[in-house]
């Protein structure tokens, strides 16, 4: 299997070497040269045998492809449960059973059984960058703290991120350093990418990415979707809380690959980037607003491109998904609601998706959904603890890194300022 650019300028590339590089030289994505057709893997396997048997046809011909089932084991090491809600018809994919308590927890994890393998392989060092609106920053600190041969940038948006994740981010050392950024998620992806595409800082530094834009990033993300979709009675129709839209883009490409998924709803806070393309209006970018399901803020969705590659027109693409906003006022009234009726306790995004779930029942829609909760609420208690009038009981393992010290070294959003410290570290 080889991976080209969404931009079709770069050459194609062996799967190593496209994760190994994060983004393509042309500074767009990489995304399978074809899609493949998966057979439907058993469904009473457990989920690193429906990874291993859902990715293998990526993995084909690949340095990595013997090691994929050791891989998949590292990374779907806890439960994906795929659980009914007190609401006739919901289930919740419950993603948030892993060391930071948030769905990043599988794709950094796998990432990080790749990007060592790589770096033992290869006898180099790596530096690992990563922008963050929250939960995707921790997962790849956690999944590579202490590992031999790569060290991990995380930069986050300064005052933007909850304070549990904040702590979370800071909390590693060692090979893991954080930096708050004065500015928005979109500079800190700025500078990522930025720093990715630099030529001569590339030379000095060799560097790769843990976004959602690293293939080995989103390919495992297709697995729990096609797990969950094997518990089903029917094709599992799907709302995704959606930032970057890699959550979303994998669940589609498990359909793609054939996968019993039906109708994919993407949910979001009150930056509408996406739900504005949906409706009609032309793509367009913007700097992102704050909300308080601040892991989605995003206004420049970097997997747009991929989307758009996967269907190959805009008039394709709104064919084949959906986006709805969902604003503060919305995920408050949401949370507060179905903690006093029925106890079901949500994270701010997790309620993006109930209430696009409400809508679609009082529009008369009367299917089973299945909605992805993306984190655990504890990681929100600032939140979500006044909104349902007690106090959200927090994971062990969650509370063993909010135990440990934790700090972050600020920065301004200039690519200069982050070059040189790339550079002197």
């Amino acid at each position: 299997m080889r991976y080209v650019s969404t931009r079709g300028i770069a050459p194609p590339v062996g799967l190593s070497d496209a994760i190994a590089a994060g983004l393509a030289p042309d500074g767009a994505l990489y995304v399978p040269e074809r899609m493949p057709h998966v057979d439907t893997p058993a469904a009473d396997g457990s989920l690193a045998d429906t990874a291993t048997h859902l990715l293998a046809p990526f993995f084909e011909g690949d340095a990595l492809a013997d090691d994929l089932p050791a891989i998949c084991a590292d990374a779907f090491a806890f439960p994906a449960p795929r659980v009914a809600l007190p609401i006739e018809g919901a289930h919740l994919l419950e993603l948030f059973h892993g060391p930071t308590a948030a769905f990043k927890d599988f794709g950094a994890r796998f990432l990080a059984a790749c990007l060592s393998r790589l770096a033992r392989r290869d006898d180099r060092h790596l530096t690992i960058l990563v922008a963050t609106s929250g939960d995707t920053g921790a997962a790849v600190g956690a999944a590579f703290h202490g590992l031999p041969g790569v060290r991990v940038a995380i930069l986050y948006p300064d005052r933007r991120v909850s304070p549990r994740q904040a702590h979370q981010l800071g909390s590693f050392g060692g090979n893991v350093r954080a930096l708050r950024i004065e500015g928005s998620f979109d500079d800190c992806q700025r500078l990522v990418k930025g720093a990715l595409a630099d030529v001569a800082l590339q030379a000095d530094v060799p560097m790769s990415s843990a976004n959602s834009i690293s293939l080995g990033r989103l390919l495992p993300q297709m697995a729990y979707f096609a797990h969950a979709s094997l518990q089903a009675d029917e094709p599992m129709h799907t709302i995704v809380p959606t930032g970057n839209l890699g959550n979303a883009v994998a669940c589609l490409w498990a359909r793609t690959v054939g996968l019993p998924i039906g109708e994919v709803i993407f949910a979001c806070n009150a930056n509408a980037t996406l739900p504005e393309f949906f409706a009609g209006r032309p793509y367009h970018a913007r700097d992102a607003v704050p909300t308080i399901a601040n892991a989605m803020d995003v206004g420049a969705p970097s997997n747009f491109e991929r989307l758009r590659h996967l269907f190959g027109s805009d008039d394709e693409t709104r064919r084949n998904g959906q986006a709805e906003s969902v604003d503060d006022a919305e995920i408050r009234d949401t949370i507060r609601r179905h903690a006093a009726s029925d106890g079901t306790i949500v994270c701010p995004h997790t309620a993006t998706a109930l209430r696009v779930f409400e809508r679609r029942r009082l529009a008369g829609d009367r299917r089973p959904w299945t909605l992805a909760a993306t984190a655990h609420p504890a990681k929100f208690d600032t939140v979500v603890e006044p909104l349902i009038g007690g106090t959200v009981p927090v994971p062990e393992a969650l509370a063993s890194m909010l135990s440990r010290p934790a700090s972050a070294e600020p920065m301004a959003a200039d690519g200069r300022l982050f070059s040189s410290w790339l550079r002197a570290w």
